[in-house]
């Protein structure tokens, strides 16, 4: 499990200037009102571990043999890493009016109108994002999904709170700069997903099984 956090964590922290580009402007806005940007947090990281858990949960419920979510995990990060990379179109799953949502909330004072639309940021189109869930599929369990996902939002956190507040801006506009980031992303993704399904010690159980066939 810990594999997996450090995964997620790392993601959150490396594609930091991705999440500035994109939502950087947004975190900016909520911070303009008292506690806004706390509460824009929370709602964006609680999306983010409600997505965990459903990708956790599909994970649990593919059928095959046990290293299938595992493989199909490091499918999806690979389909999603190129993207991010510029490789590819970059996969984009829009909900019908979330858009709408997220201005109807962005300009109310309210904390409580933040929380909500930080729950719709969540959910907005993002190769980053959209990387990190083949964790949870791997995992194949929906509180350990939903909890790496919250340890990927939480990573993501320093940054956005940096450039909200003006101390500092970020940027990952340059191709080589997006991949890079993938290259990173997928390293470490690719190594949870092979340390979660054991592929690791595939060689290992190998090695001893030769060597105890030849005594």
């Amino acid at each position: 499990m810990i594999p997996l956090l450090a995964s997620a964590l790392v993601a959150g922290l490396m594609g930091s200037p991705h999440c500035v580009a994109m939502c950087g402007a947004f975190a900016s806005s909520c911070a303009r009102v008292p506690g806004g940007l706390p509460a824009w947090h929370l709602g964006r990281v609680a999306t983010y571990a409600v997505l965990g858990a459903v990708a956790g949960s599909l994970g649990a419920v593919i059928p095959g043999p046990v290293w299938l979510p595992g493989a199909l995990a490091a499918a999806f990060l690979i389909w999603f890493c190129a993207g991010l990379a510029g490789l590819i179109p970059e996969p984009k799953f829009a909900l019908p009016g979330l858009t709408l949502l997220g201005q109807r909330f962005l300009g109310r004072p309210s904390l409580g109108a933040q929380l909500i639309f930080g729950m719709a940021n969540g959910l907005l189109p993002c190769g980053l994002v959209y990387s990190a869930l083949s964790l949870p599929i791997a995992v194949a369990n929906p509180g350990a999904g939903a909890l790496t996902m919250a340890v990927f939002g939480l990573g993501t956190l320093p940054a956005l709170s940096i450039a909200a507040l003006g101390i500092r801006r970020f940027g990952a506009r340059s191709l080589a700069a997006r991949r890079a980031l993938a290259a990173i992303i997928l390293a470490a993704g690719l190594w949870s997903i092979a340390t979660r399904t054991g592929l690791f010690s595939i060689g290992d159980v190998g090695a001893h099984s030769s060597h105890t066939m030849s005594r």
